[in-house]
């Protein structure tokens, strides 16, 4: 017998809602349903030949249709999320998963909190952003090795894949990101650093992780490369392309490690890893919500 799916909308057709909408398709409990813009759009077209419903009055269609979608992935901007989407799917009863800077509901990582955003039957959570999903479960894997006093990261991108967008809110991505190594990751202090690269070929995201530890007398080595390894092979179930390119070394009072991203070229090109790894991330999470309200446990 089949299994039961719930219905999923995503609002914004661009790359990113292209790209998730991909995603949804292989998925064994989310139901591509519906596509939601607010202008005509080749989004919008791939979409409706894919045979999805489409609608331009954005997400006041749910408000007509409220049966086409009980999840809905917000990929439009800050600001329509805010004022429009967020209160809408709030009234409407819908779980929304944000990916835009918006930061309404509560940050999220699938593999960290995500449960605990279930238990309290939140209806709004955020995706932080590419950086914050890529490293804040890993710093959140050394703090239960050991306490951290700070955390610095540093991302390198392939120009290609940071658009206008990325680049003219990269202090707001910035404070977010370093804010979910603190609220969620458990580092006292945190720093995050971003790099464009314009190497040909394009090379996949890359991030180092530096962790000071409170105490560097009590920096028990192997039990943070456990803890990385599991947290690594957790995040390869939803993020194939996720590889730790440099296993966690302790040298000159530091705990240092890397991980690279290598995109599943799904919408967007392979080595748009930052971008696979939010819109991955998004999908992981619906799938727990998809899954608690098929148990019936949310």
């Amino acid at each position: 017998m089949e299994q039961k799916k719930i219905k999923v909308g995503i609002l914004g057709p661009g790359n990113i809602g292209t790209d998730l909408m991909y995603k949804v398709m292989r998925s064994p409990v989310l139901e591509m349903s519906v596509m939601l813009g607010v202008v005509d759009s080749e989004g919008i077209t791939r979409a409706k030949n894919l045979g999805f419903a489409t609608s331009l009055d954005g997400v006041h269609y749910l408000e007509e249709h409220p049966e086409m979608a009980d999840i809905v992935f917000d990929a439009t901007t800050a600001r329509a999320h805010i004022e429009t989407a967020a209160p809408v799917l709030d009234k409407l009863g819908k779980i929304a998963i944000d990916l835009t800077p918006a930061a309404v509901g509560e940050m999220v990582t699938p593999m960290v909190n995500m449960q605990d955003c279930i238990s309290k039957k939140l209806r709004n959570v955020n995706l932080i952003t590419c950086g914050g999903q890529a490293t804040t479960p890993i710093v959140w894997a050394i703090h239960n090795a050991m306490d951290i006093h700070y955390a610095e990261v540093v991302t390198a991108v392939a120009s290609q894949s940071a658009g206008i967008g990325t680049r003219r809110n990269i202090d707001e991505y910035t404070r977010t990101t370093a804010k979910a190594l603190r609220d969620i990751g458990g580092a006292e202090t945190a720093k995050v650093l971003t790099v464009f690269t314009p190497a040909l070929p394009e090379p996949p995201m890359r991030n180092t992780i530096y962790c000071i530890p409170k105490d560097p007398d009590k920096v028990d080595l192997e039990a943070v490369r456990k803890e990385v390894y599991e947290m690594v092979d957790q995040i390869k179930t939803y993020v194939p392309g996720y590889e730790l390119a440099l296993r966690p070394v302790y040298d000159a009072g530091i705990v240092t490690t890397t991980v690279t991203i290598q995109g599943q070229g799904d919408f967007l090109p392979p080595y748009a890893g930052n971008l696979d790894m939010e819109t991955s991330s998004a999908v992981k999470v619906g799938e727990l919500y998809a899954e608690a309200m098929l148990k019936g446990a949310f």
